[in-house]
Formats: C-alpha cells, structure tokens, sequence
C-alpha cells in the first residue's frame, strides 16, 4: 500500500472546473451587440468542459482512493458510507429546494412525483436521454454519472488485480466510444448519458495507476505537456477538416477532451511543489474555492434563475459579479452549517490500514 498525498493543488482545479461551469451557465441565455461581451459569451462556452474536468479528477481521486483500502476491512462499507455523507445530503436538501420552495419564488407549477422521481434515484440522465416525462434541476445529471460510477467502480478495483485493471480501462473507454457512435447515429444525445461518459472517469483513473508507478516527477512534466499540445493540435485539425456539428468530430471530442485534462491533471501533479503553477492553485481563494466547489456547483442555477428572473440590472458583468458573489456565500454557508455536519461523520468509517485482508492487495 502506499501512503496517500494530498495534492492541494487538484483543489484549485476543482475551483477552476467549478467557476468555467458557473460562467457557461451565465452566458449561455445572453445576447449582446457589444463585441467584447459577444467575446466573453464564445470563450464561456467552453467553461461547459468544467464537466468532463470534474469526471477526470473524481475518476483519478476515487480509483486511486479504492486501490490504496482495496486491502483493508470494511472496504465496500467505508467507501459507500462516506461517499453518501458527501453526496447526498446536499443532493436532496437541493431537490426539496427546486421542488417545493423554487415554484412558489417564481410563481410555477409544483411538478408531479412521478417527473420528480428520477431525479430522487439517480435516473434522471436516463430519463432526459431517452425521453421520459421528468422535470428537475438540468446540471444535476453529471452528478448521476458519478454516483453510477461509485456504484460499480469499488467491484471493479476488489475483484480484479492492477495489471487487469489497465485492460477494463482500456475497455470502458473503447465502449463509450461506440456506444456514442451508436446512439448518435441513432439520433440520441450522448452529453449526459451515464454510458457516453463513463470514458472520462475510466481516463481519470489511468493516472491512479501512474500514481501507482511513480510517474509523477518534474521529469515527467514534458511528456504531459506534450501530450496536452498534441491532443490540442489534433483537436484543432479535426474541426477544421470536419467542421462543427459532425457525428464523428461530436464523438471524439469528449474523448479528446478527457486525454486533454488527463494531460493537465498529470502536468500539475509532476511540477515541483514549488512551481509558479501550484503556488497559483494553491492560493487562498482557489483553496477556498475548491473546498466549497460542490455547493458552488448545486446552488448556483438556483442563484442565476432567482436573481435573474427578479434583480437583474442589465448590466451583465455587473450582474455577473453579483451572482457569483451570492453563490459563493450560499455555498460557503452550506458548508459550514449543512455540509460539514455530515463530514464530522466520516471520521466514524475511516480505513482501518493495520487491519489488512491477505490477498487483496494486487
């Protein structure tokens, strides 16, 4: 077993994945005459690739989490009881929220149980993919994404060896690259289905194996560099010959994107504590940030439709800076009065590392 470093700098990542998110989302409805807002609105679309970021470090942070207590008793147990303390609590505090309190702010209907019920199961990208009657908070989906990926992954790490490992990987990846081209030939969406975007987690976990083999050296930086220049080059290559809006471009991207910040995560984890990058995503704010990053991605819908729909001022940077002024302080609230609460409990289902099961530990 190895000794599992904290990488403070993965937090400013969290905080970076979570502010480009909040930025699509307020730029997504807007329009403007004015060229550099019109600017601003171009370059926020890609704060949409906050997603996949989030998938590739939850992929790397879970497997590398799972293969280092795969030895230890009360494996399955710690795992899922601590996952359900991070997660769910908030998850549902929120969907109380958009169900009962959202429609008496804005004056809508109350949904029906049977459209709210995916959402309170983790269906709730099953039910968009496909078509079924559901209503609830749209972002939510990325998060059953993950929850299905906590439901399997700890199998997969118990039952088979780290050299097995690399080959599932391998195999994940290549399924969600044919389930999508599948599904878009067939004329569905592949953005937020569980299948389609399994690949971005497995990606993730690659670089627990790495972590594994000692790869992450200042010597090391170079390669992910290089790897993150040519995946960008190809990147640009391929909407230039295909163009926007092509089934075979739509499928890569989401694999070009996910080996686009599997090459950053691993960049930043080779530099040298010291470098001029981590000392940036260690600061204070993205340290703050990356902390109450979930929150921050929760309730910030919640934010933009409130004081959207209410207290807009028309001036947009304006409104901007409000909104994410009060998102912050509803997500730093929440974790200090809300959150945390639940995360005083995981101290009760910690590893127990001196207490090791023979033969689980390949």
């Amino acid at each position: 077993m190895i000794k599992l470093t904290y990488y403070r700098q993965l937090d400013g990542i969290r905080a970076i994945a979570a502010l480009m998110v909040l930025f699509f989302h307020f730029f997504r409805d807007i329009t403007t005459g004015s060229l550099p807002l019109n600017i601003l609105k171009e370059l926020s679309n890609f704060g949409q690739t906050g997603v996949t970021m989030f998938f590739v470090l939850s992929g790397f942070l879970i497997t590398r989490i799972l293969l280092n207590t795969k030895a230890t008793s009360g494996y399955f147990k710690n795992f899922y009881v601590r996952r359900i303390l991070r997660i769910m609590p908030l998850y549902f505090l929120f969907l109380v929220i958009w169900y009962l309190v959202v429609p008496l702010v804005t004056g809508t209907a109350l949904a029906n149980f049977n459209q709210e019920i995916y959402y309170f199961t983790y269906l709730q990208n099953f039910a968009r993919t496909f078509d079924w009657d559901t209503t609830g908070p749209h972002h939510f989906w990325s998060l059953a994404v993950e929850e299905h990926f906590y439901l399997f992954w700890p199998m997969v790490i118990y039952f088979f060896s780290k050299r097995s490992l690399t080959k599932i990987i391998i195999g994940v990846i290549l399924f969600a690259l044919l389930l999508r081209a599948y599904m878009l030939w067939e004329g569905y969406s592949v953005f937020i289905f569980t299948f389609t975007r399994f690949d971005a987690l497995a990606i993730g976990a690659l670089l627990a194996i790495l972590e594994l083999k000692r790869i992450f050296r200042p010597e090391s930086s170079h390669i992910f560099l290089k790897l993150g220049i040519s995946i960008l080059s190809l990147s640009i290559f391929l909407y230039a010959f295909f163009g926007e809006g092509n089934d075979l471009l739509q499928n890569l991207r989401y694999l070009l994107l996910s080996f686009a910040y599997f090459a950053m995560v691993g960049f930043v984890l080779s530099l040298r504590e010291g470098h001029f990058i981590n000392r940036v995503l260690q600061t204070g704010f993205l340290s703050y940030t990356g902390k109450i990053s979930y929150g921050l991605y929760v309730y910030h819908p919640l934010v933009l439709l409130i004081f959207s729909t209410y207290f807009s001022t028309g001036i947009i940077l304006f409104d901007l800076l409000i909104i994410c002024g009060l998102s912050y302080i509803l997500a730093g609230l929440s974790y200090r009065y809300f959150e945390s609460r639940f995360l005083g409990l995981k101290k009760y289902f910690d590893y127990d590392t001196n207490n090791l099961r023979v033969g689980k530990s390949t």
